[in-house]
C-alpha cells in the first residue's frame, strides 16, 4: 500500500512538473503580476515585504500575490493580504501569468523559470558564515557537498536581478552564487523600517501590541541554526545554551527577554518557571518591530547582527561553540573574533557581566562596524531596487 501511494505522489508529481513547464512556455504574460514569496512562504516579511509595501503604496496598477505555504495561510488571510497557496493549480497558473518573481530564498530545484520572466532574488542576510560554492563541506540533511553545490548554483543560474546590502556582500555573492547577472547594491529594502520608523511612539505602539512591560529593557536573543543539529531535512535543533533560570533571577527587575528562534529551527521551547521574563516570538511575522523595540540583541553567527547595527545599540554575541562553528560546520568570510561589533562571551557568567556594565559598552567597534556595512541603509532601498527593476514597464 506504501508503495502504491509513493508510486501515485511520483506520478503526480511529474504530471504537475509537466504542466508547469507547458504553461510557462505558452501562457502570455501579465505585465503587471508580481508574485512574492519569503523564507520558502512561511512569511509575510523580509525584502520581499518591504518592496511589496513600497509598490502597493505608490504603484496601484501592479497585481501583487504572495505566494503561501499551506500552513500559513491563515495569517494571509488574517492581514487581508492577496495570496495564493503554494503548489495549487491556481498558484500554478499565476506563477506562470506573473511577470515578475520577488523571492529571499531558493524555490524547490524542480520549479523551471519561464524565459519571459523576470526572478529577483533578494537574498536574506549580509553573509558572516560561508555560502554554497564557498562551503567547504556541507553537513546538512538529505545532500552532500557536490549536490548541495550544484544544486543551488543551479538554482542561482535562474535569478536575473540579486539584491545586495553593500560592496562586502556583493564580492561574496558574486563569487559564491556564481552569479554575473544584475547585482542591486541598493542596502536592503527591509531595513528602510528601521531607519524610517525609529521612534520612541513606535516602539511604545509594538509593546503595547505585544503585551510587554513598557517600564524593562528587552533583550533579543536570535541565534542561528547549526547544520549538523538536524531532525531531518529543513528541521534543525536548537538547545538554548545559556542559562535563562539565572538571567532571570539577576535581570528580572529591569530586563525581559525575547526568543527569536531562525525559522528552520523546529524545537519547541520549554519556558517553564521563566514565565514574565522569556517570552517566545520565533513564530512573529517580521523581526524587524522585534529589532526596532528591543535595547540590546544576544546573538551568535546569525546575520542578524548587520541589520541591527544600523540602531546602533549593544550587540553581545554569545558563541559557546565558536571554534566548532568556525573551523567544522561553516567557516567565515569575516576575521569575526576582530571585526566582531560587540563582545564574544562563551559563558552565562561573562554574559551577565556584559549586561550588568552595560553603561560601559565600548560603541567604537560598532560605529566602524556600521560605517563599513551599514553605509547604504538610509531608508531608500526599497525605492532604488523598484526604480531598477519594475518602474520602466510599469502601466
Amino acid at each position: 500500500m506504501i508503495r502504491l501511494k509513493n508510486k501515485l505522489k511520483n506520478l503526480i508529481f511529474r504530471i504537475y512538473k509537466i504542466l508547469f513547464l507547458f504553461l510557462g512556455k505558452w501562457t502570455p504574460k501579465n505585465e503587471n503580476i508580481i508574485v512574492f514569496e519569503s523564507f520558502l512562504g512561511k512569511q509575510y516579511s523580509d525584502n520581499p515585504r518591504a518592496i511589496y509595501e513600497y509598490v502597493k503604496e505608490r504603484y496601484p496598477a501592479y497585481r501583487l500575490i504572495w505566494s503561501v505555504d499551506k500552513e500559513s495561510v491563515s495569517k494571509f488571510k488574517t492581514l487581508n493580504i492577496i495570496y495564493s497557496r503554494r503548489f495549487s493549480l491556481k498558484w500554478l497558473f499565476i506563477m506562470n501569468r506573473a511577470k515578475y518573481w520577488v523571492s529571499n530564498s531558493r524555490m524547490p530545484l524542480w520549479i523551471p523559470k519561464p524565459s519571459n520572466t523576470v526572478y529577483i532574488q533578494t537574498w536574506h542576510g549580509t553573509p558572516l558564515k560561508k555560502l554554497a560554492a564557498d562551503m567547504d563541506r556541507v553537513l546538512m540533511p538529505g545532500t552532500n557537498t557536490e549536490n548541495y553545490k550544484k544544486n543551488f548554483l543551479y538554482e542561482a543560474g535562474k535569478w536575473d536581478y540579486l539584491v545586495s546590502p553593500n560592496a562586502y556582500s556583493t564580492s561574496i555573492f558574486k563569487r559564491a552564487f556564481q552569479f554575473n547577472k544584475n547585482i542591486l547594491e541598493t542596502g536592503y529594502p527591509r531595513n528602510d523600517y528601521l531607519v524610517n520608523y525609529n521612534t520612541d511612539d513606535e516602539a511604545k505602539r509594538i509593546k503595547t501590541r505585544l503585551n510587554l512591560p513598557l517600564g524593562k529593557k528587552i533583550i533579543l536573543y536570535a541565534p542561528t541554526w547549526r547544520d549538523n543539529q538536524f531532525y531531518g531535512k529543513g528541521r534543525y535543533k536548537f538547545d538554548i545554551p545559556m542559562d535563562l533560570a539565572r538571567m532571570k533571577e539577576q535581570l528580572a527587575d529591569e530586563y525581559v527577554v525575547l526568543l527569536r528562534m531562525h525559522y528552520l529551527i523546529a524545537e519547541n521551547i520549554n519556558l517553564e518557571g521563566l514565565e514574565g521574563f522569556v517570552f517566545e516570538f520565533s513564530d512573529y511575522e517580521d523581526i524587524r518591530e522585534l529589532y526596532l523595540i528591543s535595547d540590546v540583541l544576544i546573538t551568535d553567527y546569525s546575520s542578524v547582527f548587520f541589520d541591527y547595527a544600523i540602531l546602533k545599540r549593544p550587540i553581545y554575541f554569545y558563541t559557546f561553540d565558536l571554534d566548532e562553528y568556525r573551523d567544522t560546520l561553516r567557516g567565515f568570510y569575516l576575521n569575526f573574533e576582530d571585526k566582531a561589533p560587540g563582545p564574544i562571551v562563551k559563558t552565562t557568567e561573562k554574559l551577565l557581566e556584559h549586561i550588568h556594565a552595560i553603561n560601559q559598552y565600548d560603541y567604537r567597534p560598532l560605529e566602524e562596524f556600521h560605517k563599513q556595512f551599514c553605509s547604504l541603509e538610509d531608508g531608500k532601498a526599497s525605492q532604488r531596487v523598484v526604480e531598477q527593476v519594475f518602474i520602466n514597464s510599469y502601466k
